[in-house]
C-alpha cells in the first residue's frame, strides 16, 4: 500500500496559483501521462494528478496492471505529446455542464465514453458551492483541473517515470483501491541528470543498508513489531552521545530535567485536545478495571488488622460472589448489613473501615459490581505530562521562563505502509522541551530555541536549511484549528517578527499549522541535497488554557503562561537516520561508534603491551577504543578496520614503540603519518572533547 494514502485537503484557486515554475511542470506532465495511458487503454478511468514533492502522480482504475515493464511504451507516447506542443487551454463551465460531461464519460478522458467518469463526478462533489469550477485541455485531452499549468506540452523538460504503487481513493479504505503512477520532471536534462546522479547516491547512503552493515539498529517486525527499532550497542553509542549533546547544550541554555511516565489517561488527552483531534495517530485505548469489590473489602480489612474486624470479613464475602456477578443486586441490603456490622468492632478500629475505599466500595456497589474501566493511552507527545509537572507547583512570574527538557518516549500509530525504517517508526526518542514564559519573554526565548539550531546545523555541517513557517487557515477554525481567532493572529505575527529580526532563512506554509497554534518544521539538506525534515519548534496558546496553568504576574493576578514546544534534534530515530545518510555512516570522532582501533605489526609481547597500555589509557578517558593484536598482516587489520568504519586507526611497529611514538591513520583519508604518542592523545581527547567535525 502507498504511503501516500491519506486524503489530499482541497486546494482553492488561490492556493493553486501559488505552484512554483518547478511544480507547474509536473502537475502539466500528469495530464501529458493521462493522455498517454488513455492513447494505450482507452478505458481507464482518472481520479487525481497532483505535482508532490520530487515529482507528480496520477492515479487510475484500469483493468490491466501497469508495472514498470510498461513505462517505455507510455513514455513514448508522452514525447509524442510534448513534441505536438498543445497549448493548456483553460475553460470555465457551470457545475452543470461539467456534472453533465462527468456523466458522459467525456473528463479524464480523449473523447465521450459509454461509461461516467465516475471518479471526476466524486471529486466535483468536493470543489464548495461558489467556487469557479475549470477544466484543461491538451489535445483531445480534457480534465476537470483548477490548474495551472505551463503554456504548453512543449514546455516540459526532461521526465521519467518511476514507480507504480497502490493508493485509495480519496485515501479512505472504503473507497475503491487505484494504481498510483509516479514520475518525475525536471525543467531542462542538467537538472534531471543531477536529480538521479542524487538518487543513486542516496541509494548507497541509505540508513536501513548503511545501519545493517554496521550493526547500529534491527527491526524486528515478527517479535517486537513493525516500526518499533532496537537499538544495537554501535546504535545506542549515537543515541547516547546525542543525548549527551543536548543535555549539555541545555543545561547551559537554564533548562531542567524532568521523567514522565510513557501513558496517561483518556482525561490528560482530552483536556489537551489530542483527543479528538490526534486520535488516529495514537495507539488504541487500553481499558483497566481497578479491583474488584472483593479486593477492595479483602485489603480494607487487612488495614484494619482487628480479631472482629475479619469476623465481619469473612461474612462479608459470602455476600460478595452475588454483588461481584451480577448488575441486578441489592446492594442497598448489603451496606445497610455493612454498616450494622460495623458497630461491633472497637471504634478505632470502625474509624479505620469507614474510610474513603468504603465510600468507593458503596458508590461501585450502587452503579453496579463493576465499575466502568479506566481508559488509558500510550502518550503520543509530551507536552500533556509536561503541563501537568507545571501546574504540580504554584508558579510566580519570579520562576518563568521554566524551561522542562526531557528525552521522552513516545509511541504513534502510523500506518504500516508509512513505515520507512527510522524516517518513520511507532516509538520514537524525542529532544523535547517546553518553555513556559510571559509574552513578554516569547521573543528572546523563541530566538534562543533558534539560535540552538543553528548551532546544531555547524556541529553537523548541516550548511543548506530553510524553517518553514506554518500558519492557520482561517475559515478552519474550530475543525482543523482551535477556534481562537485573535489568539491566532496575536502568536502568528509574533513568530514572523523574531524570524525577521534573526534574519532566519524562512518561508511561509499557509494552511499547516499545529491545531493549536504555530509552528515552524525545521527543513535540512544532507551533503549529497536530499532533503529532510528534521524537527518542530511551536507556540501554543491553548493548551496551557486548557490545562488551568497559571502563575501570579507583579500585579498580583494570575495569567496564563504561553508555551513553545521545541525539539531542535527531532527524536533519535529520524536524526539518527538523516546523520547516517549524511555522513553516509563516517561519523566524526566524537560520534562514532568505535573511535580508535590500534593494530600492531606483529604480535611480539613488548608490542602487544604497549598497544593494550595505550587502548587501556584511552579508555581510561572514556574513549571507545580497542585493540586488533593478532598474527594478521598489517594490511588485513588496516582492512577490517576501514570496512568497520573506525575513524581513527593507530598502527604500531617496533620502531613506533621504540620512539614512543604512533603512526595515525583517518578513515576515508589513509595515513596522516608519526607522531609522539602522547600529541596523538592529547589531539584525540581534545577532538572528541571539542566535537570537531
Amino acid at each position: 500500500m502507498d504511503a501516500a494514502n491519506q486524503p489530499d485537503e482541497h486546494k482553492t484557486p488561490d492556493d493553486r496559483l501559488k505552484m512554483t515554475e518547478l511544480e507547474r511542470i509536473r502537475h502539466s506532465c500528469a495530464h501529458v501521462l493521462a493522455t498517454a495511458i488513455l492513447r494505450l487503454w482507452p478505458d481507464a478511468q482518472f481520479a487525481a494528478g497532483p505535482p508532490v514533492e520530487n515529482g507528480f502522480y496520477y492515479d487510475v482504475e484500469l483493468s490491466h496492471r501497469i508495472s514498470p515493464e510498461d513505462f517505455p511504451k507510455i513514455e513514448e507516447e508522452m514525447k509524442k505529446e510534448i513534441k505536438a506542443n498543445h497549448p493548456f487551454e483553460k475553460i470555465v463551465v457551470a457545475r452543470e455542464q461539467a456534472v453533465k460531461d462527468a456523466q458522459s464519460g467525456r473528463l479524464g478522458a480523449l473523447r465521450e465514453r459509454s461509461v461516467p467518469s465516475r471518479y471526476k463526478l466524486g471529486n466535483l462533489a468536493d470543489i464548495p458551492a461558489g467556487e469557479q469550477i475549470t477544466y484543461y485541455q491538451n489535445g483531445d485531452f480534457i480534465d476537470l483541473c483548477a490548474g495551472p499549468h505551463v503554456m504548453r506540452t512543449g514546455n516540459i523538460g526532461a521526465f521519467k517515470l518511476t514507480h507504480v504503487a497502490s493508493a485509495y481513493y480519496k485515501g479512505d479504505e472504503r473507497n475503491p483501491q487505484l494504481q498510483r503512477i509516479y514520475g518525475t520532471a525536471f525543467k531542462n536534462k542538467t537538472q534531471f541528470d543531477e536529480y538521479f546522479k542524487m538518487l543513486e547516491e542516496a541509494k548507497r547512503r541509505d540508513h536501513r543498508k548503511i545501519g545493517a552493515e554496521m550493526g547500529l539498529f534491527v527491526l524486528d517486525a515478527e517479535y517486537v513489531g513493525p516500526g518499533l527499532p532496537l537499538w544495537l550497542p554501535k546504535g545506542t553509542v549515537l543515541v547516547e552521545e546525542l543525548e549527551k549533546l543536548a543535555k549539555e547544550t541545555e543545561f547551559a541554555a537554564g533548562y531542567v530535567r524532568v521523567k514522565t511516565p510513557h501513558l496517561a489517561k483518556e482525561k490528560m488527552y482530552k483536556t489537551s485536545g489530542h483527543l479528538p483531534y490526534y486520535a488516529e495517530s495514537m495507539f488504541p485505548a487500553m481499558e483497566l478495571h481497578e479491583e474488584t469489590l472483593g479486593q477492595g473489602l479483602e485489603q480494607m480489612m487487612k488495614e484494619a488488622d482487628d480479631a472482629a474486624a475479619n469476623v465481619i470479613y469473612e461474612e462479608a464475602r459470602r455476600h460478595l460472589p452475588n454483588l461481584d456477578s451480577s448488575q441486578e443486586n441489592d446492594s442497598t441490603a448489603f451496606i445497610a448489613w455493612w454498616r450494622n456490622a460495623l458497630k461491633q468492632v472497637p471504634e478505632s478500629v470502625r474509624a479505620k473501615l469507614m474510610t474513603s475505599a468504603e465510600l468507593l466500595l458503596f458508590g461501585a456497589l450502587n452503579k453496579g459490581s463493576r465499575p466502568e474501566p479506566d481508559r488509558y493511552y500510550l502518550k503520543a507527545m509530551n507536552c500533556p505530562h509536561h503541563h501537568r509537572i507545571f501546574a504540580a507547583e504554584p508558579r510566580s512570574y519570579r520562576d518563568l521562563p521554566l524551561r522542562l527538557a526531557e528525552y521522552g518516549c513516545c509511541y504513534r500509530y502510523e500506518q504500516s505502509g508509512e513505515l520507512i525504517g527510522l524516517m518513520r517508526v511507532r516509538s520514537l526518542n524525542m529532544n523535547d522541551a517546553h518553555i513556559y514564559c510571559t509574552p513578554e519573554q516569547f521573543a528572546a526565548e523563541f530566538n534562543a530555541v533558534n539560535e540552538m539550531y543553528l548551532k546544531y546545523f555547524k556541529i553537523f555541517g548541516i550548511e543548506k536549511y530553510v524553517m518553514r513557517f506554518s500558519t492557520h487557515d482561517p475559515s478552519k477554525l474550530g475543525q482543523k484549528f482551535v477556534n481562537e481567532p485573535a489568539l491566532w493572529k496575536q502568536t502568528e505575527d509574533m513568530v514572523r517578527q523574531v524570524l525577521k529580526d534573526s534574519k532566519i532563512n524562512y518561508v511561509e506554509a499557509p494552511n499547516e499549522a499545529a491545531f493549536y497554534g504555530p509552528k515552524i518544521d525545521v527543513q535540512v539538506w544532507s551533503v549529497i541535497g536530499r532533503e529532510f525534515t528534521l524537527a518542530t519548534n511551536q507556540v501554543d496558546f491553548s493548551q496551557p488554557r486548557n490545562f488551568n496553568l497559571t502563575y501570579r504576574d507583579r500585579d498580583n493576578t494570575d495569567k496564563t503562561p504561553l508555551c513553545i514546544h521545541r525539539a531542535p534534534l527531532g527524536t533519535h530515530e529520524r536524526f539518527i537516520g538523516f546523520l547516517i545518510e549524511h555522513y553516509a555512516g563516517n561519523f566524526p570522532l566524537w560520534l562514532a561508534p568505535e573511535q580508535v582501533r590500534v593494530l600492531t605489526i606483529g604480535d611480539d609481547d613488548a608490542l602487544v603491551n604497549y598497544a593494550k597500555d595505550i587502548v587501556q589509557e584511552l579508555r581510561a578517558n572514556m574513549v571507545r577504543a580497542e585493540g586488533d593484536y593478532g598474527t594478521d598482516k598489517i594490511n588485513g587489520k588496516i582492512q577490517r578496520a576501514e570496512e568497520a568504519k573506525v575513524h581513527t586507526m593507530l598502527v604500531i611497529g617496533p620502531r613506533d614503540m621504540q620512539a614512543g611514538a604512533v603512526s595515525v591513520r583517518v578513515h576515508g583519508k589513509g595515513n596522516v603519518g608519526a607522531k609522539p604518542k602522547a600529541e596523538v592523545l592529547a589531539d584525540i581527547l581534545a577532538a572528541i572533547r571539542e566535537r570537531r567535525a
